[in-house]
């Protein structure tokens, strides 16, 4: 009689396990906190960010007045803009921010050509600086 018990025990156990594995609320408990379809959409999001500020500081160092600037500075302008696409997502978006603060006050005549030469020299610089340390 021990040996029918036992021997009973054991496919009901594996009948449990299984009615408790399959159950809907494994399903749920296996439901992850932030969707992939989310994920994908953030990342896109700062893809397409990352790429704005690099268009931003491209246009900048692009000017006829930056190429001057840089060529004035020995600078290579190619090297330049090479080296923001090395840049770190928070450097990127603080010096495109810088870049276009400088070009709307430029273009607002609040600053002067010598001061926008100076400003992107600067700028030129500590993208190379940034790049050079990392």
């Amino acid at each position: 009689m021990k040996r029918s018990l036992s021997s009973a025990v054991g496919p009901v156990l594996v009948l449990l396990l299984g009615l408790i594995l399959g159950s809907p609320g494994a399903a749920l408990a296996q439901d992850h906190v932030v969707s992939p379809g989310e994920i994908q959409k953030d990342a896109a999001g700062a893809s397409a960010a990352r790429q704005q500020h690099v268009r931003q500081l491209d246009g900048f160092l692009s000017t006829k007045e930056a190429q001057q600037a840089l060529k004035s500075a020995h600078m290579d302008s190619e090297e330049v803009k090479a080296a923001v696409e090395q840049l770190d997502e928070e450097d990127l978006a603080r010096l495109s921010a810088r870049a276009e603060k400088a070009q709307r006050e430029f273009a607002a005549g609040n600053l002067s050509d010598r001061d926008l030469l100076i400003i992107l020299v600067c700028v030129a610089a500590l993208i190379l600086i940034i790049v050079a340390v990392r």
